[in-house]
């Protein structure tokens, strides 16, 4: 008796090889890369437990209150303002030389301002609904006061742009116009 065998016939793999690299090529290619945003800060060192750490006693005038609520409303020392308007606040707020101590600042000397930038603290508050996009913009908002004082301090004092710099000159700017930001988050809306 004989027995049949069928024979099957195979399947060619030879090109699955390149298949497969050319989807892996697709996807990479076609693939979105999330832009993550963050802020560059150094944070402080932790404070030991019971102890009360970076206490520091500051006239209410050098304290530029801004303020975020759950609506993504921008308030200065309780009064509404538009995003637009925080980096010419805030500048002059930091630029003030409310003491005379300061010889870099062109500010106004009003009284209810701060005595000088070295001194010149921005609270920063918020709500826990407020929207990370918002948040992020007022952050830029003030990093851009600080940088365009800063920009004018280099070009005033060493005559040369901020790329231009040495590190001891950025140092030293870095020491007229100190980076002094208080965050926090708001417990009850305004």
């Amino acid at each position: 008796m004989r027995t049949s065998r069928r024979q099957t016939p195979d399947i060619n793999t030879g090109s699955t090889a390149d298949i497969a690299f050319l989807l892996l090529i697709f996807f990479l290619v076609t693939a979105t890369i999330p832009n993550d945003k963050g802020l560059n800060r150094k944070l402080p060192p932790p404070c030991p437990p019971g102890e009360i750490c970076n206490a520091v006693d500051t006239p209410q005038r050098n304290i530029l209150e801004v303020r975020i609520n759950s609506k993504n409303e921008l308030f200065v020392k309780g009064e509404i303002i538009p995003l637009s308007e925080l980096k010419a606040i805030a500048m002059n707020f930091l630029d003030n030389n409310g003491d005379g101590s300061c010889s870099h600042c062109f500010g106004t000397r009003d009284e209810a301002l701060s005595d000088n930038p070295k001194k010149a603290i921005i609270s920063l508050t918020n709500d826990p609904q407020t929207s990370y996009q918002f948040y992020i913009d007022v952050q830029d908002e003030i990093t851009k006061a600080y940088y365009s004082l800063r920009s004018s301090y280099a070009k005033n004092v060493f005559n040369k742009s901020v790329d231009e710099l040495s590190k001891d000159e950025i140092l030293e700017i870095r020491e007229a116009y100190p980076f002094l930001l208080s965050e926090a988050q708001i417990k009850s809306n305004l």
